[in-house]
């Protein structure tokens, strides 16, 4: 019916502030577990100005220590940017302290700021992405093995028998068809309907069988807030809104655009494209949840103040979910 989607951007936000807004997103996911969220999502991106989450894993422990049942996928994991080693450990334990409710979606990365960062080349990234996911599933097996001329064999092993569930993201054929290649699922940023054809051809010509296949069509909304009144809520949420908007429209260059992509500059442009950044009444919500299944929820995006975003949450539970068809 609903997810939750947090990457904890926050301009000028730090410390006490900082650290509540963390807290809120716990308690939010506390919150949505009972109430019909499907799963909280968490992004990862590194050397952002506004605080952008770079730790997914350590937000997902601390969510998954204060839930029992809610899925929780981290989209993307920036895998290149990682020692596989030490990520196949780290997931590991994680999977066991969710008891195997952590799934990932896997992205190469599109902006040299981040890789720069870690000291990694950009150069050759597809192909190490490839090798960093089969060291990991090797060494979730428990078997020792020799990389890059170290020995591994890593304990304990995963919760989950064949270790956490893994997609592939991207937005590109080659991502599509590396997924095939890989044995896993493909999450597409969405806009391009031909690459879930490419996908499952990709995987008969693999001699697989297709695991999961998600490209949102355009239109999709992937950034709701609910309000009674959606004029005054444009003018609380909309700085907000549009400053998420632009810090992804810039980063765009550098990659290829997603299905949330935007050339507004203003509020009122972001508004009036009536696309992945919406403000729905109630009855707005149900509606679209009855046409697509689901509705994505971002309640703190761009450094929403808490209290407009538990407002928008829990109007959604009291107003929307009630009358959906």
């Amino acid at each position: 019916m609903f997810l939750m989607r947090f990457d904890m951007r926050a301009p000028g936000c730090e410390g006490a502030e900082l650290a509540q807004l963390y807290e809120e997103a716990v308690k939010m996911s506390v919150w949505g577990e009972g109430r019909g969220c499907m799963s909280v999502v968490l992004s990862e991106h590194h050397a952002s100005e506004d605080g952008y989450l770079p730790a997914p894993l350590l937000l997902a422990s601390a969510i998954a220590a204060n839930t029992q049942t809610m899925p929780i996928q981290i989209a993307a994991l920036l895998l290149p940017l990682y020692d596989p080693v030490r990520v196949a450990e780290d997931m590991t334990i994680l999977d066991i302290l969710a008891r195997g409710r952590v799934s990932y979606v896997l992205g190469l990365g599109y902006r040299p700021e981040e890789y720069d960062l870690f000291g990694v080349p950009m150069k050759g990234r597809g192909r190490r992405m490839e090798q960093w996911v089969e060291t990991i599933r090797r060494a979730w097996s428990g078997e020792s093995f020799e990389f890059e001329g170290r020995h591994v064999q890593i304990t304990p092993r995963p919760f989950s028998p064949s270790g956490p569930m893994l997609m592939m993201g991207g937005n590109t054929e080659r991502a599509a068809k590396r997924a095939a290649r890989l044995g896993v699922g493909f999450l597409s940023e969405g806009g391009k309907p031909e690459l879930e054809a490419v996908y499952l051809e990709a995987c008969r010509e693999e001699g697989r069988d297709p695991e999961v296949v998600i490209v949102p069509p355009s239109g999709t909304v992937t950034c709701a807030f609910v309000a009674t009144d959606p004029d005054q809520a444009w003018q609380e949420l909309g700085p907000h809104m549009l400053h998420d908007a632009r810090m992804y429209a810039d980063w765009a260059v550098h990659g290829p655009s997603a299905v949330s992509h935007t050339k507004a500059t203003t509020v009122d442009e972001l508004r009036a494209e009536r696309g992945a950044y919406r403000v729905f009444t109630p009855q707005e919500a149900a509606d679209y949840i009855g046409r697509n299944g689901i509705l994505v929820m971002h309640p703190l995006c761009g450094g929403t103040p808490i209290d407009a975003a538990w407002k928008s949450l829990q109007l959604l539970e009291s107003e929307g979910l009630p009358i959906l068809p």
